[in-house]
């Protein structure tokens, strides 16, 4: 019953609480903010919210740095104002995952600072510890260039800690039973408010067990199985959305041999080869890249995205590849990030609307579920001048107000963009809605195609041979129905022959405009695409319909 299954065709928006929308003033965004947004994300079509960690922080790290696990950050409101706003949710069907950071806490949580106090402090074991200076002190930074360390003495403990992150982000010790029987019971708290399942932050991290010197530490998935356990047996249909950003050979660990691990990842792969594909129309990277990363298990599901809060990572393409990405989309110092990323917005990186769109198109096309970033359904812009990846974590900008109708404070969390082509008063909501061929109802509309589209999230797929290296053919069928999507990466037109006569599907109807292809006497279809042009098509009629579960 794999349509039973909601997070397999989820549209799933991802946002920070504290740049989506300020109600009370005070220039941070918070829960009450949000909640009189929900009809904008419900009318757009989405019906699962990601949200960023909003519990209490010193907010060193965008709020990965929790100092209390069972709680809401007084910026962004009470307990009281997040349960009412998961009845908002809840009456507009739209389902909330939140992330959970248990890998490491905030240096301020009261745990650590126990920890610290004494070697036979209570929490002392739940962190990892070295009496001497480890050999490999300076080695596995997350942040090259921005972190020096993995492992800080601390003089009040007298003794290094780890910290696979910053140094104000001690890891927690997964080794101890005592850490995962906690982290069940975080997990309990948030399932009993009504989350729909959590976003876990750095998985291999949090799976690892370091140890001072080691060479390499050991992978411990029976945590990963222990915790989904736990929550099927408190939610039955939650589900955990894991970060990790491993080799395809290694996925299957991740998701679990009989799909018994994590339900989702994000597919970090297929988005390097994919802007890969954007910058130089080469597209036989992106064919392997998908084939590579192919599931087995129906409970198994990919969540594909363009961009995210972080930079765009492309550790994995070769170096001539990764300068070729950088070339196009990044050629200046500041636009780079750790030796390895782009820390830039989709559409100023693109830098026009068509292949925004082809970007967007593919996105929704993918075997999995799409992940859509607060502002990119507008074309917001990044801030430069902001350090490392906060350049795109600037507050949304909902009109031509003042600071762009996020708040009515003088002084943001982070200021609005408010110069050059992407400021708030050329891109906004407001203004968009109001335009019929803005990109915010182009959106939509792709929202919609997409929610009509199911055989993307259940069914089976196969990459068609368009006869052009620059045009992506991908053909999925279930059901009894069938869907061809086609992309064309160049900056020419082309028009592809397509023979369909095996698949005996003769007459293909164009689900975005009133067209249709109609096969000749030796069962040929002509496709013709558009510069960067896109092309979604149904086999014969709607009868499809009418068999979906």
């Amino acid at each position: 019953m794999t349509e039973e299954l909601w997070y397999k065709n989820a549209i799933i928006y991802s946002l920070d609480l504290e740049t989506f929308m300020d109600y009370n003033g005070d220039g941070v965004g918070d829960f009450q903010g949000l909640a009189r947004r929900l009809d904008y994300l419900h009318a757009m079509g989405i019906d699962t919210l990601w949200l960023a960690p909003f519990q209490p922080t010193p907010n060193k790290d965008n709020g990965y740095d929790v100092k209390d696990y069972y709680g809401v950050d007084q910026r962004h409101g009470s307990s009281g104002n997040f349960v009412e706003f998961m009845h908002q949710t809840k009456k507009r069907g739209i389902k909330v995952i939140i992330d959970l950071v248990v890998n490491h806490t905030s240096d301020e949580h009261p745990w650590f600072q126990d920890a610290r106090s004494s070697k036979d402090a209570k929490h002392r074991d739940w962190y990892v510890w070295s009496e001497k200076k480890p050999s490999d002190w300076d080695e596995g930074m997350v942040f090259p260039g921005v972190q020096n360390s993995t492992w800080t003495y601390d003089k009040k403990a007298k003794a290094y800690y780890f910290h696979r992150f910053y140094d104000f982000q001690p890891d927690l010790n997964l080794g101890n039973p005592e850490v995962r029987e906690e982290i069940i019971r975080i997990m309990g708290f948030w399932l009993e408010l009504g989350v729909a399942g959590f976003r876990v932050d750095a998985v291999p991290f949090l799976i690892e067990t370091p140890a001072p010197g080691a060479a390499k530490p050991e992978l411990k998935f029976d945590y990963l199985r222990q915790m989904r356990r736990f929550m099927q047996w408190r939610k039955g249909d939650a589900i955990f959305l894991g970060e990790a950003n491993v080799l395809p050979k290694e996925t299957k660990k991740y998701f679990g041999e009989e799909g018994e691990g994590i339900h989702m990842m994000f597919n970090f792969y297929v988005n390097q080869y994919l802007f890969y594909a954007l910058a130089t129309g080469e597209i036989e990277p992106l064919k392997e890249a998908l084939e590579s990363t192919r599931l087995t298990h129906p409970t198994s599901q990919w969540a594909h995205f363009l961009r995210n809060h972080d930079e765009l990572d492309l550790g994995r393409l070769t170096e001539e590849q990764r300068q070729k990405v950088f070339a196009r989309f990044g050629p200046e110092k500041h636009m780079q990030l750790y030796n390895r990323g782009i820390r830039r917005r989709l559409s100023p990186m693109l830098g026009n609307r068509q292949q925004t769109e082809l970007a967007y198109s593919l996105m929704f096309s993918l075997p999995g579920a799409p992940v859509i970033r607060y502002g990119d359904e507008i074309g917001m812009g990044e801030d430069l001048s902001l350090n490392e990846r906060e350049a795109v974590r600037t507050p949304m900008q909902w009109s031509a107000d003042k600071q762009a109708g996020f708040s009515e404070a003088d002084k943001l969390i982070h200021p609005v963009i408010d110069k050059g082509p992407y400021a708030y008063k050329h891109v906004n909501v407001e203004t968009q809605r109001r335009t019929p061929d803005s990109l915010l109802n182009w959106m939509t509309t792709m929202i919609r195609l997409r929610q009509e589209c199911t055989e993307i999230g259940w069914g089976d797929w196969q990459i068609l041979d368009s006869g052009n290296p620059c045009v992506l053919g991908m053909h999925y069928s279930w059901q009894g129905s069938s869907l061809l999507i086609f992309h064309n990466f160049d900056e020419r037109a082309h028009e592809i022959v397509l023979n369909l006569k095996e698949k005996e599907e003769q007459r293909l109807i164009d689900l975005m405009k009133d067209e249709e292809s109609t096969a000749d006497e030796k069962g040929r279809h002509y496709i013709t695409l558009e510069a960067y042009g896109y092309r979604w098509f149904r086999a014969d009629e709607l009868s499809h319909l009418l068999q979906k579960g």
